[in-house]
């Protein structure tokens, strides 16, 4: 299915963004443009969940935003959350809101895949270049480095540092003393010690600014005396003296500072300083383009089915030796059982989620095969896995763990009727191919009863198969012990009364 327009939803640290684009020969062209300064981050309490007010300032935003969405349709959005919605504890339930409002769900993505989103905006909105390029990107409540050549990232780190966090820390109240920025810079070094040997010069060529701090920063230096430089260390330098001369951000006169900039210039600049500092950047252009743009190129890629999202699989199967038989085997029964019981719409929602979870259900293997699976949820449950969002690699990893074993473990990590009926379809799956052979199986037949599920198979396929059906009285106890019943219905003949097996 293709469209015509496509829109990306950039809930940030700082800055809620709306893009909405025409798509013309596989290419997003602006056709209109949203930003609110919500500052999310500034309403995360000490225990670090969001404060209401700051709940009530992105709901209101989102509903303008959701008001400006209706004509586009749902599967052609995609919304993205970044660093407060992956610290704030509360986040769950602010989420369950935000989306009522917008009208579309929500993805809290990590801080890596936010990196490799950036890097793909910039990298398609900018000339193609020679070399390396690094770009930063410096946000509300994260910054994210990454290094690439062409539209290929190559190291990608994010650091819990941004321009809400460190103004509200080191200059509260706006206030500037040489001794907050001082302190400032010295914290962003510290932060940065995990990754300034491997991205400070000359590791790249060409080194970007992306976003919201670095076209502040360039903008008010162009205002100023430092016209098509970009920024520069003569510039940072110049901007740090006039900071500190007016000793409070709101004194500050210069042309080009925007007044829902001014707020979180100080800590903004500061990181920047130490950017430079730390990485020998002598001097960085500039973009608009970042985190919604990479949004854009990655949404049409998943409508192109060009979906980066089965490159990682595939990765990550040749990675950790998964056999691709198996995998097959399980993959295909395991589609066929979940298109039999769920409805049309689930299957186009969660399909490519239990195809993954088969491509990926022996991975833990690498580890050891006594609770490889596990070991499979530990892999994908934690590492980072680009294209995908948290949530995404957490239905995945609740799958894996709950291929096998105790139902009762998985329990917490299942949401509703539907979890449970895909946790079914791939431990069936994985139980009927135990012998890991491409021997044709029986028909098997699915059904959603209350409370329950029901599967018809051959009685006497059955009856030849004793580990299966050992196996299958043994599903039918664990299902038992998370409340669901499991009926296995037997028949030898077309018409034949069937049995439940006991």
């Amino acid at each position: 299915m293709s469209h015509s327009v496509i829109a990306a939803v950039d809930l940030g640290s700082n800055s809620f963004r709306l893009e909405v684009s025409r798509v013309v020969e596989g290419h997003p062209y602006t056709l209109d443009a949203l930003k609110e300064p919500v500052r999310l981050a500034a309403g995360l309490l000490p225990d670090k969940t969001l404060s209401e007010p700051s709940q009530q300032r992105a709901l209101a935003c989102l509903e303008r935003f959701g008001e400006r969405l209706r004509g586009v349709p749902r599967e052609a959005v995609r919304a993205v959350g970044t660093n407060a919605l992956r610290v704030a504890k509360n986040a769950p339930q602010f989420l369950k809101r935000a989306e009522a409002v917008l009208g579309v769900p929500i993805e809290v993505i990590a801080g890596h895949e936010e990196a490799r989103l950036i890097y793909i905006g910039v990298t398609h909105s900018m000339p193609r270049a020679s070399g390396r390029r690094l770009v930063v990107d410096i946000g509300g409540g994260s910054t994210e480095f990454i290094i690439g050549r062409g539209y290929t990232p190559q190291h990608l780190e994010s650091l819990y540092m941004g321009c809400v966090s460190f103004s509200a820390r080191y200059f509260p109240g706006g206030r500037v003393t040489a001794k907050g920025f001082r302190s400032a810079q010295l914290a962003a070094a510290a932060e940065m010690q995990v990754l300034a040997r491997r991205f400070r010069a000359p590791h790249w060529d060409h080194a970007v600014g992306s976003s919201g701090t670095a076209r502040a920063l360039s903008e008010l230096l162009e205002q100023n005396g430092f016209a098509g430089q970009g920024i520069t260390r003569d510039g940072l330098a110049f901007l740090r003296e006039q900071l500190l001369a007016a000793g409070d951000v709101h004194q500050l006169g210069l042309p080009g500072l925007r007044p829902e900039r001014a707020p979180v210039l100080p800590g903004g600049m500061a990181i920047m300083c130490s950017v430079f500092d730390e990485l020998g950047i002598v001097r960085m252009q500039t973009t608009e383009s970042g985190l919604r743009e990479g949004v854009l190129y990655e949404l049409l890629g998943r409508i192109e089915h060009q979906d980066i999202r089965e490159t990682t699989v595939q990765a990550f199967a040749q990675r950790y030796q998964a056999d691709p038989g198996q995998a097959r085997r399980v993959g295909r029964l395991a589609l066929t059982l979940y298109r039999q019981a769920a409805c049309a719409e689930s299957f186009r929602q969660y399909g490519a989620y239990l195809r993954w979870a088969a491509e990926l259900h022996e991975i833990g293997m690498s580890i050891a095969h006594g609770g490889y699976h596990r070991h499979s949820a530990y892999i994908i449950d934690n590492a980072d896995m680009p294209g995908f969002s948290k949530p995404e690699q957490a239905l995945i990893g609740g799958l894996l763990q709950g291929q096998r074993g105790r139902l009762a473990k998985v329990a917490n990590r299942v949401t509703g009727p539907e979890g449970w009926l895909l946790v079914l379809c791939l431990r069936l799956a994985v139980l009927v191919h135990r012998d890991r052979s491409d021997i044709p199986v029986p028909r098997l037949r699915l059904h959603v009863r209350a409370r329950g599920f029901s599967l018809a198979m051959s009685g006497a396929w059955l009856s030849r198969n004793a580990l299966t059906q050992a196996n299958l009285e043994s599903e039918m106890r664990h299902w038992e012990d998370v409340g669901l019943s499991l009926r296995v219905e037997t028949g030898t003949a077309r018409g034949e009364r069937r049995a439940g097996l006991s």
